[in-house]
């Protein structure tokens, strides 16, 4: 199996998979309150699982960064255990992260984002440095990118929420460590952090602490590690097939 970690990678190794027409991705996370049964890294885990399984099937055509672990999560403040940064401080990573992998050599990046609160923000970024650096910058939330393909595995929701059955699952099946079985029983919270009302696509961010007292949105009480492994195989079939397409890029 090819490496396909960057970190793991001299850099003669990198520059010869530059050359050969790899694409580097670039997991985007945040490190935040997960509600009382999940660690603070999900969104870091999760992030870097899907991206690592991507790569692990688009073999030398890819590399994959270290993630990116901070993100704007302000909305999760309030819990406390969360780290955030302004638009500012996180378009800069990520705009240094990917002008290296410009001047590195490689000509297409995609921005593979694990955090809600990161999405629009991704998006912007993507395009902005598409113009800034003449390279193609793909950009995507892992959960919006494959549409519907979780629904048929879940029992209570249909894509992922937070801290919420899809999420649980999947931290089950990458670091079972990271979850607290004991507290699964409180794990569960609104459906939605829209209003009555609110069209999907109207964004009105407000701190999860006035939305949901347990930090959760959704209901973690039927995650298992099984559904974990079949959200993330379903994830990296979906998204290497996407990455694979040439008018992508």
């Amino acid at each position: 199996m090819a490496e396909n970690e960057w970190m793991r990678l001299t850099a003669a190794e990198l520059n010869a998979r530059a050359k050969a027409g790899a694409m580097v991705i670039v997991p985007v996370a945040s490190l935040e309150q997960h509600g009382p049964h999940l660690a603070t890294g999900v969104d870091i885990l999760c992030a870097t699982g899907v991206a690592a399984r991507v790569a692990a099937i688009l073999g030398e055509e890819a590399v994959v960064t270290p993630c990116i672990w901070t993100g704007l999560a302000e909305h999760h403040m309030a819990f406390g255990g969360t780290v955030t940064l302004d638009y500012a401080a996180f378009f800069g990573v990520i705009r240094g992260v990917v002008r290296s992998a410009a001047r590195a050599g490689f000509t297409r990046v995609m921005l593979l984002n694990g955090h809600g609160g990161n999405a629009e923000a991704v998006a912007v970024a993507g395009s902005e440095l598409s113009i800034e650096l003449g390279i193609p910058v793909a950009a995507g939330t892992y959960w919006h990118i494959i549409g519907d393909a979780f629904a048929p595995v879940l029992e209570t929701q249909g894509n992922v929420m937070h801290a919420c059955e899809a999420e649980t699952s999947m931290v089950m099946a990458l670091a079972p460590g990271c979850v607290r079985p004991e507290m699964l029983p409180e794990a569960h919270g609104p459906m939605t952090t829209r209003v009555e009302g609110q069209p999907a696509n109207l964004y009105r961010r407000k701190s999860f602490a006035a939305i949901t007292p347990s930090g959760v949105v959704g209901d973690a009480r039927t995650a298992s590690a099984e559904k974990g492994e079949k959200l993330l195989a379903i994830a990296a079939e979906k998204i290497a097939a996407m990455l694979r397409n040439p008018l992508l890029w």
